[in-house]
């Protein structure tokens, strides 16, 4: 360790922020240099701030150029870890990477998220405000410390010690995806019922959406977003198709019926 570096951390000792700095090291790896910078990522807008010219004071616009950066440094590293995999998958891989339930995971296990400000509100199941601050805290990194160091924060802290880059881009999450193309390969029909949409405590909806194949119940799935709750409705249809086979077959059953019965006339032939 250099000697400015030691010097630099004693004074922290007596700074007013101490907690913050130490808390960001442990985070990215690097103290900051304009605090500021990280202070205003950290800023949920549910607080209302406004500076002297009126201006709204939050996270929002850092968590823009975080998306960008996160997802060049992402694309670059996926791009070198795999030389030989095609556009598709390499898209798809970072895609699972930088998605918004991904980030805001890492944000919880990190501690990213104890550390933002917020008026309390927006903490109901489907906020994304872990995330969200996520790629603002990665903004603010590039706007302190530059590019590179972005990039050695998501090569060196998150995919080497806590998201394996090879599990991620061969688990196949798109269950619905997966469900639908069954379908259409053996013309069966799918559909997703909206079952119920409540309100949590909080205000936030919950929704429960069933998965029909050719009429027949085959899964039920429930969460805080409509894609995610037709998720799981897809992922115990799939299930059941796979295990129980009387089920696949009552599935065969009802589109052999549903075709007789289009194939049946539906009015007497006219006389000549």
């Amino acid at each position: 360790m250099r000697v400015k570096e030691i010097i630099d951390r004693i004074k922290l000792l007596f700074h007013k922020d101490k907690e913050l700095y130490f808390s960001l090291y442990s985070i990215t790896g690097y103290f900051p240099h304009r605090i500021e910078y990280y202070k205003r990522a950290l800023l949920h807008k549910s607080m209302g701030l406004r500076n002297d010219n009126g201006h709204v004071v939050n996270n929002e616009r850092l968590e823009f150029l975080g998306d960008a950066v996160l997802g060049a440094c992402v694309g670059d590293i996926v791009f070198r870890h795999f030389p030989n995999k095609r556009e598709g998958f390499l898209t798809n891989t970072r895609s699972k990477i930088v998605q918004r339930k991904t980030l805001n995971k890492l944000s919880n296990e990190m501690g990213i998220t104890k550390l933002v400000h917020s008026n309390g509100t927006m903490q109901s199941h489907n906020s994304y405000m872990g995330g969200n601050a996520f790629e603002a805290l990665v903004g603010a990194l590039y706007l302190d410390q530059g590019y590179d160091a972005c990039m050695k924060f998501v090569e060196k802290r998150i995919l080497a010690e806590i998201i394996n880059i090879d599990k991620v881009a061969y688990k196949e999450v798109n269950f619905k995806s997966k469900l639908i193309e069954w379908g259409q390969k053996n013309r069966i029909k799918i559909e997703y019922e909206l079952v119920s949409e409540e309100r949590g405590e909080k205000g936030s909806p919950k929704f429960t959406y069933r998965a029909i194949i050719e009429g027949i119940e085959a899964g039920i799935g429930v969460d805080y977003s409509k894609k995610e709750s037709q998720q799981k409705a897809s992922r115990e249809a799939l299930l059941l198709l796979r295990k129980d086979s009387q089920f696949l077959d009552s599935v065969f059953a009802a589109k052999a019926e549903k075709t007789r019965m289009e194939e049946m006339p539906v009015a007497l032939v006219p006389e000549v």
